[in-house]
């Protein structure tokens, strides 16, 4: 409790304080409702002196060695690691992950912290050639400067550090506004880490807040000049046009529906295995679950029957349970939501072939079939243990039903003929999309975003090099231009 109680607080210049507002965000455990912390929100002023400490310590911070910035995060990566049970259990607390989730959120994590290590030497300065003689173009990659950073609740440790480590490698400054159901894990934590590694105070800030309290001023303010969010499409749409009038770069990665595709030659059995973590990865809150599972018609006995068996045997309960599989659900609303949802399905003829119980928060896995073609539901992303199964007849109905609706996130295809799964994935309109594997994938190395109203730009790799730089070009006239007049 002690542990909540000291990083559930406003970290803004090097300092941790208590923010001004009249009100304040309750962190509770989803699972059993114990009140972990109280945070006062931060106003629109400390947010204010968030952004200036920043661009105040980013002009020196820019000019250190890239060796000394890579040393920080050297020292942070030891620091994670030393950590990683701690921050697990902070998981499981705060967002009711069970603990092989939430392990592998910390690998992950630790996994874009080491490649970030790398990226602090990676920018490099180009020649490039002049049509003038005696001209010399150079080409320097700098950093943007400010980074605002607002981040999502499923995997808050993970998802703020992908966009924080790389900009603060890069030369940038980072101000993080943390989801108010993970102030800790998407905030707190990671400024710790980096306040123990050492991080010269104004470079990382927390500011814990609402937009009810803030309404726009972190996506207005005049000193970012990227703003990364993770969220909803329609949060994610409003920050979009909110930051382009003040010609602010974004990188938004959004909702998504994606879909896993069953062929009739895939091995069946692997491919359940798939869909089942596809799906049900961290109670199915995850953008990149596989919402829809389209199961070719002459498998589809087979495959559903043990899909089906392997849904219902999933345990859901207590995330601390090592047997357990399916925690809560972030919040009561989620949880009334998603059973609203079902609920509502069924009435408009589904078919509920698993039907999980609702206790408190946990929300036990459902299978559902035999929706209407125009389903609303078949085009919504559905945070939570719902799938949708659905059959089909050859190729070309899979791609026409996977590319139906406004999202193009992430998906899968399972065949026995790698080759023919790509040619499968190339007609998908998807920023990610695998062969043989799961809908839910992450490399530090490969660039990660979506299309449609999954989102705009992309990070990791080279992508956050792109996300988190600006281009200089500067021109050396070594002899004499002639001038036309």
């Amino acid at each position: 409790m002690s542990f909540f109680h000291e990083l559930a607080h406003q970290y803004i210049d090097g300092e941790w304080l208590t923010g001004s507002g009249s009100w304040d965000i309750i962190d509770f455990n989803p699972y059993n409702g114990e009140k972990l912390a109280a945070v006062t929100v931060a106003t629109a002023l400390e947010v204010d002196r968030a952004y200036r400490a920043a661009e105040r310590a980013q002009r020196e911070w820019a000019s250190v060695n890239p060796y000394e910035r890579r040393a920080v995060l050297e020292r942070a990566l030891r620091i994670t690691g030393e950590r990683a049970e701690e921050i697990a259990e902070a998981i499981i607390d705060e967002l009711g992950g069970t603990r092989p989730r939430a392990r592998y959120e910390v690998d992950s994590a630790t996994e874009f912290l080491r490649e970030a290590i790398r990226q602090a030497l990676r920018p490099t300065g180009r020649l490039l050639p002049a049509v003038g003689d005696g001209r010399e173009n150079r080409l320097y990659r700098l950093p943007v400067g400010v980074v605002g950073v607002i981040s999502a609740f499923n995997f808050p440790f993970l998802v703020t550090m992908k966009s924080v480590a790389p900009a603060l490698a890069l030369g940038n400054a980072v101000v993080v506004k943390p989801h108010q159901n993970a102030p800790v894990v998407g905030g707190g934590l990671i400024a710790k880490i980096f306040e123990d590694a050492g991080l010269p105070a104004g470079l990382l800030n927390v500011v814990i807040t609402d937009s009810a309290e803030i309404g726009d001023a972190f996506i207005e303010h005049p000193v970012p000049k990227v703003i990364s969010f993770t969220g909803s499409d329609r949060v994610g749409r409003h920050i979009a046009a909110t930051a382009a009038g003040s010609f602010k770069r974004t990188i938004l990665e959004l909702s998504g529906n994606s879909a896993l595709v069953v062929l009739e030659d895939a091995d069946v059995e692997y491919a359940v295995r798939s869909a089942v973590f596809s799906r049900f990865l961290h109670q199915g809150q995850v953008s990149m679950a596989a919402n829809r599972i389209l199961v070719d018609r002459s498998v589809a006995e087979e495959f559903t029957a043990k899909f089906t068996a392997e849904v219902a045997a999933l345990r859901a309960g207590d995330p601390r349970d090592p047997e357990t599989r399916i925690g809560p659900v972030i919040n009561a609303f989620q949880a009334d939501a998603l059973d609203a949802l079902v609920d509502r399905a069924v009435a408009d003829g589904a078919t509920a072939l698993v039907r999980g119980r609702t206790v408190g928060n946990v929300v036990g896995p459902t299978v559902l079939t035999g929706l209407a073609e125009d389903s609303p539901l078949l085009r919504q992303e559905i945070l939570g243990p719902v799938a949708l199964l659905m059959t089909f007849d050859g190729e070309e109905e899979a791609v026409r039903i996977v590319n139906e609706g406004p999202y193009g996130l992430s998906g899968a295809v399972h065949t026995r003929d790698a080759e023919r799964g790509v040619k499968f994935a190339q007609r998908i309109v998807s920023g990610m999309f695998h062969v043989n594997d799961s809908t839910v994938q992450d490399d530090p190395l490969v660039a990660f975003g979506g299309e449609k109203t999954s989102g705009v730009g992309r990070l990791n790799g080279e992508a956050v090099v792109e996300a988190f730089t600006t281009q200089r070009w500067m021109s050396i006239q070594h002899g004499r231009s002639v001038f036309p007049y």
